[in-house]
């Protein structure tokens, strides 16, 4: 390893044309820190580091793709190749690795999802998944009992609309940390936006009457359609799509309520988990850079968030800086058939938007009082749980589940 300064570094770069490199150093130029570079033999590269000392530690390795991929991940820019590779210290490793891969690619929901006809995605709307009948009947099933388990623990059903004006989202907070993944138009004169999520219009129904403490905690859940911009070469089946189905809840709760409804919530989400088979682990995300709101605020939800989970007795990793702009989450990460693991499940403590938003309630004191506010979903969206379902049965759905349970076969003499 050696280091240059950021004016030798972009000359040195330049000298072996290397404009990619420049353009990096020229962006961390203005930090004034020093360029680090790591040679072994004849190449020399931008790295940060550490490396191995020897290469010999690398017991096992395989090139598994070579695909192309834009600068920066814009289409407008030059197309560059990308080289894929894995590295294991033993052998074995690297074979029950390549195997599992193997079985992954049987198992692709994009290749199932054709072959069992159950959703397409076309050239006319990429990002935008097209579901066919037999996976309607898929879909509808999940929302069947989604439905039934949430009229049960005390939800009511609302539906918000899919696109709302500009002044909602600024005092959301949307328009200035999230207007680059929102689709925007402008109608009589008016800018308007796909809604990305769906708790502001949660939060309106909340406030188009008084609520008093009596009407709490308030459970409002909503299978909203959200729109998301992703960029191209991001986008994947169900699993990384434009639009989909966020299976959304929000509560309005008094402080005492916090610990009772995030544990409803926690056992809802396990319950339905292990009905799939499915094993799951639990991160705590905190405080992101981009954040809103007092640190008093942040440090009281994250502290709510913490006492929840302790008094459930949950193992629980820290995913520090990893929270919501408005607030900290539990996330839960399923482990599929193949030992993958995906983020769906979320609960979101929210103390931002309920000031944001002006929400009130009448206390018991006969004195207005903020509610505090949960975000949280569980399937998180339908369509990339419905992915993430096909490749965990391979397709071999329980019969439940199945959209296709019974087959008549003729038989000739």
């Amino acid at each position: 390893q050696f280091e240059m300064a950021p004016a030798d570094a972009i000359k040195y770069l330049k000298d072996i044309d290397e404009p990619y490199k420049v353009e990096l150093c020229e962006e961390h130029a203005g930090k004034n820190e020093p360029i680090s570079f790591y040679k072994q033999g004849e190449f020399t590269d931008l790295c940060a580091g550490p490396h191995l000392m020897s290469t010999g530690y690398v017991k096992a390795f395989k090139l598994t793709s070579c695909t192309g991929a834009y600068w920066r991940g814009s289409e407008k820019n030059k197309m560059l190749s990308r080289i894929y590779a894995t590295a294991f210290p033993k052998a074995s490793d690297l074979e029950a690795y390549l195997a599992m891969i193997e079985e992954a690619k049987k198992r692709d929901h994009r290749k199932l999802g054709k072959e069992l006809e159950l959703f397409t995605i076309m050239d006319e709307g990429p990002g935008f998944p097209f579901f066919l009948p037999k996976g309607m009947v898929l879909k509808n099933t999940l929302i069947d009992y989604w439905r039934q388990i949430h009229t049960r623990e005390g939800y009511v059903e609302i539906s918000t609309p899919m696109m709302l004006n500009r002044q909602l989202w600024e005092t959301s907070g949307h328009w200035d940390h999230y207007k680059e993944n929102m689709y925007t138009t402008v109608i009589d004169e008016t800018e308007f936006a796909i809604k990305p999520m769906n708790c502001p219009g949660g939060i309106l129904v909340y406030k188009s009457k008084p609520r008093s403490y009596r009407d709490l905690p308030m459970r409002m859940g909503e299978l909203g359609l959200v729109h998301r911009h992703e960029k191209s070469g991001a986008l994947h089946g169900l699993m990384r799509v434009r639009c989909f189905t966020q299976d959304d809840a929000h509560i309005f709760m008094t402080p005492d309520q916090i610990t009772d409804e995030i544990k409803g919530v926690v056992r809802l989400i396990d319950e339905v988990y292990k009905l799939f088979g499915f094993k799951y682990h639990v991160e705590l995300s905190t405080q992101p850079e981009d954040s809103m709101g007092s640190q008093e605020d942040w440090d009281m939800a994250t502290d709510g968030l913490k006492k929840a989970l302790d008094g459930l007795g949950l193992d629980y990793v820290v995913n520090e800086g990893d929270g919501a702009f408005y607030g900290p989450k539990i996330d839960f990460h399923l482990e599929d058939s193949l030992g993958r693991t995906w983020q769906c499940g979320t609960i979101q403590l929210d103390f931002q938007l309920p000031m944001r938003f002006e929400l009130e309630y009448t206390g018991a004191d006969g004195e207005k009082h903020r509610p505090i506010m949960i975000h949280r979903v569980v399937f998180g969206s339908i369509e990339r749980f419905i992915g993430i379902l096909t490749e965990h049965f391979a397709g071999a759905f329980p019969i439940w589940l199945s959209p296709v349970q019974v087959e008549l076969m003729p038989i000739a003499d």
